[in-house]
């Protein structure tokens, strides 16, 4: 049975589809309220950051949901963060106590360093897609990243209890930041950020930035301290931990 979701909420519940986001997008351009949640047990062309794929087996959960936020999509960089926060708090809950589960700039979620989670933010007019995909059973192999899934860090859960433990944690945090800003959501995000003092590498489409993580400012941008040049704003890029510190990518 699946638990039950606050009446901001309503679900959109598919066997299959391409991609949950596609699916949120077009229901976005034709006016659907604010809270569509559109989820599926498989997509065929689920899909991260920069185009990448992401797998999308059953027994996994892939989400988008509608969000007409105060600010119009200016907000999705804020909206990224509490996300991101809301998936640490399902994993942390379908996990035995003393796991380690943090957050990695801009988009990700780690258990003990390997990626179980990703975020997705698109925009269609003046609607946000929040688009979430969480390993709960399975998790893909031959990844240029370390991977893991809740099953395999030894968790217990299903897709729906995961998601119901999402929908209630993004909600308190979506209306936080609705009344108090960033502020609450970035101090939050800090400290169970994973890397952060460390030295990373950070990608970008026609550069390399080696440094160490110093942080992020009020806006959500990587703050890198690349020591005598000083501290470089990264708002978009990659980012990769030396192989001494290994645990995400």
């Amino acid at each position: 049975m699946t638990p039950p979701l606050s009446p901001f909420y309503r679900r959109v519940a598919l066997d299959q589809t391409a991609s949950t986001n596609d699916e949120a997008l077009a229901r976005a351009r034709d006016g659907a309220a604010e809270g569509t949640l559109v989820t599926a047990d498989r997509q065929s062309a689920g899909r991260g950051r920069r185009g990448t794929e992401w797998v999308s087996p059953a027994g996994n959960l892939h989400l988008s949901l509608i969000l007409r936020p105060p600010g119009g999509t200016e907000a999705a960089g804020a909206i990224g963060f509490a996300a991101a926060l809301a998936v640490r708090d399902a994993v942390l809950g379908a996990l035995p106590a003393g796991t380690t589960v943090t957050v990695k700039w801009p988009n990700d979620v780690l258990i003990d360093g390997a990626k179980v989670a990703g975020l997705l933010i698109e925009t269609a007019e003046d609607a946000l897609v929040l688009g979430v995909g969480i390993n709960v059973v399975a998790h893909p192999e031959n990844t240029p990243y370390p991977a893991t899934s809740i099953l395999a860090a030894g968790g217990a859960g299903t897709a729906d209890s995961v998601l119901a433990a999402f929908c209630a944690a993004f909600k308190s945090r979506y209306d936080r930041w609705a009344v108090q800003g960033f502020a609450a959501l970035r101090e939050e995000w800090l400290a169970c950020a994973h890397g952060l003092g460390q030295r990373i590498v950070v990608r970008l489409e026609d550069a390399r930035f080696d440094g160490v993580f110093a942080g992020i400012d009020d806006s959500g941008a990587l703050m890198l301290d690349l020591g005598t040049a000083g501290l470089k704003k990264i708002t978009a890029g990659d980012v990769f931990f030396t192989p001494a510190r290994a645990g995400g990518a």
